[in-house]
């Protein structure tokens, strides 16, 4: 049992640090601010589709055993889990800060057909 839970913590500690610096070094790559960058990873962080699709399939084809699989499949919940609520406790939004955030515009991006020149469109044939 408690080799077990050692597998399980040493598993977790690999998957979220490949995943974190992958992610990490993305969002730096894409100019993210540390805040914004920290809080992209951790939300980025997960493997959980692939991961409980890969750990099902090693069970089914007999090349886990249920043991094996149980531990991947808590590593694999736990990887989404706990960034998760790491995100969400530390990089919660102030309320007070909120209204400096930066408004969605209801603006369509795209010029309605009313302001398109007619002479300045062509037809390729």
């Amino acid at each position: 049992m408690i080799a077990g839970f050692g597998l399980i913590l040493l598993l977790l500690a690999v998957k979220v640090a490949t995943k974190f610096l992958g992610v990490w070094s993305l969002t730096k790559a894409f100019g993210f601010t540390a805040r914004d960058g920290m809080y992209t990873t951790l939300l980025m962080s997960t493997g959980l589709t692939f991961g409980t699709i890969s750990a099902l399939f090693g069970l089914n084809h007999n090349l886990i055993d249920q043991t094996q699989y149980t531990i991947l499949a808590i590593v694999v919940v736990s990887s989404a889990v706990v960034p998760t609520l790491s995100a969400q406790a530390f990089f919660m939004l102030n309320t007070a800060t909120d209204a400096q955030l930066p408004q969605r515009s209801t603006q369509s991006p795209f010029p309605s057909p009313a302001d398109i020149n007619t002479k300045t469109c062509h037809i390729i044939k």
